[in-house]
């Protein structure tokens, strides 16, 4: 596959730690070799994608996967600026959350969200999840600028 070889940078928006810790084991258990950097609110989300702060390095994301309940600003205003922003909407954005709702489902979609996938609770679905997602924006689909 031709994207195989690619390095993708991931920004994971995240405020539980078992669920960063078992997104971090997915990317290991699984040997993707992908960068995933994570923050744990929104504000963060929003400076680490604006290059602010203490982000002013950080790298820009080929992928985000986003929570959409989190302190400070939710997921919701978050792909709203992101989407809103000329030079961050065109980066994938998968929104990751335990919310089944439907408003939730389209509110994200009419925020111009990628995806919608819900987590599962089960560890080793939630592992395959993860998997899953970033074999397909890594094998499957064509990045920006990849």
């Amino acid at each position: 596959m031709p994207n195989s070889t690619k390095i993708i940078d991931v920004l994971l928006v995240e405020d539980d730690p078992g669920d960063v810790l078992m997104t971090r084991e997915a990317f290991e258990d699984n040997k993707l070799r992908n960068r995933l950097s994570v923050v744990s609110d929104g504000v963060s989300a929003l400076e680490f994608l604006r290059k602010e702060g203490e982000h002013v390095d950080a790298p820009t994301p080929d992928l985000v996967l986003l929570d959409l309940n989190l302190p400070r600003m939710d997921g919701r205003e978050v792909l709203q600026a992101l989407k809103a922003d000329a030079n961050l909407r065109s980066i994938p954005v998968v929104v990751l959350t335990t919310s089944e709702a439907e408003e939730d489902v389209v509110r994200s979609y009419s925020l111009h969200a990628n995806a919608y996938v819900t987590k599962p609770v089960d560890f080793d679905r939630f592992i395959e999840v993860v998997r899953q997602i970033d074999e397909f924006f890594v094998e499957v689909v064509r990045l920006p600028g990849r």
